[in-house]
């Protein structure tokens, strides 16, 4: 792949200048562009933003560069690195079990997982790991990118990373780590005797028709998906970002999608077609004592410049970010996806969401 990439880079870089900007919109996209084009002329974004309304795509654009080297532009059917978007999936496929009566939210880590050797085995609840309520010390966010750059098996990052002490007792507060996760990742695979990735293909890949979404992996080459690049404190330059095995983040943050492809998991779940209405319901309370904390994602009665309930979910690694958010009143999805780290996402999909109001 790599290698006709080459080959067509001195054709591309002609035709570079038409493609470096794509956008496809529906009604009037004049605003829309305007706040894109100057974010990528201002700030420095690089990545794609899609626009929906009760799950039709209102304005989708591609800008910037996918791979830096070889100076190919994004589109808007470029595939990033979802990073923590990913919990989200994996809360879907802990209530779908749930839905199965296969696992019960209450029950401890314990029930299912009886090899686990932390303190919280038969002190956390599968509630509480998908509150990020456990107390378990996150010595896998700890360790900074340590943890993610050494080969680890599976149980092995658990057992050295996500198997700490209790900091604080389970449920009383909610502290944001990937521990919760690796382990909830950890419990599909005992509870279904199957990968997690075949599960996700499964229960939500194939049903959603999700084609350009999966778990990435260091050792595979996934066809599409951009590098990321971190910016240069001192002189501003992108530089490719330090090596890492995505691998390691797992159930808490390996998967790799497209914005279209997340709008139809969006899409799927607040129109309570991928759980049952009332477990998507139980998925979506977010609970004001452990700081708006819902199932993987937050909710909102209002911030900033949504004065309406929505709910939120961002990732980043590195040079990857992503934003995900979701209006109940005006039914709006706002999806932006990036391979640098210049810009504020949460600031540039607010921009996006009062424009589409309008």
């Amino acid at each position: 792949m790599k290698k006709l990439i080459k080959e067509k880079t001195k054709k591309l870089s002609s035709i570079l200048a038409v493609f470096i900007f794509t956008a496809v919109a529906f009604g009037n996209p004049s605003e829309l562009e305007k706040i894109v084009e100057s974010y990528k002329t201002e700030k420095n974004f690089n990545g794609v933003v899609l626009v929906a309304t009760e799950g039709k795509i209102d304005f989708i654009s591609g800008v910037g560069q996918a791979d830096r080297q070889l100076k190919t532009p994004i589109s808007t059917k470029s595939k990033f690195k979802i990073l923590s978007i990913t919990k989200t999936f994996t809360a879907v496929l802990i209530l779908k079990l749930y839905e199965q009566g296969k696992i019960d939210l209450n029950a401890t880590i314990g029930k299912y997982f009886p090899e686990y050797e932390g303190v919280g085995k038969d002190n956390v609840t599968i509630h509480q790991l998908l509150t990020y309520s456990s107390g378990i010390v996150p010595e896998s966010d700890r360790g900074g990118m340590l943890p993610y750059k050494s080969s680890l098996t599976l149980d092995e990052m658990i057992k050295k990373y996500c198997s700490g002490k209790l900091e604080f007792e389970p449920g009383s507060k909610s502290v944001y780590a990937n521990t919760e996760y690796i382990i909830l990742g950890k419990i599909i695979e005992k509870v279904t005797g199957k990968s997690f990735e075949k599960v996700l293909q499964k229960e939500i890949l194939s049903p959603l028709k999700m084609k350009e979404t999966g778990m990435a992996n260091s050792r595979k080459s996934v066809k599409g998906l951009v590098p990321s690049y971190m910016q240069n404190e001192t002189n501003k330059a992108l530089e490719p970002d330090e090596p890492y095995l995505i691998e390691t983040f797992f159930a808490s943050g390996a998967m790799y999608s497209t914005a279209e492809d997340l709008l139809k998991f969006d899409t799927a779940i607040f129109s309570k077609k991928l759980l049952q209405p009332k477990t998507t319901d139980l998925m979506l309370k977010f609970y004001p004592e452990l700081d708006y904390t819902a199932y993987s994602i937050w909710g909102s009665d209002g911030y900033g410049a949504f004065k309406e309930k929505f709910y939120y979910r961002t990732g980043g690694i590195l040079g990857s970010i992503a934003n995900w958010i979701h209006t109940i009143q005006s039914k709006k999805t706002i999806i932006v996806l990036s391979n640098t780290n210049t810009t504020n996402l949460f600031e540039l999909s607010e921009k996006l969401y009062l424009a589409s109001l309008k």
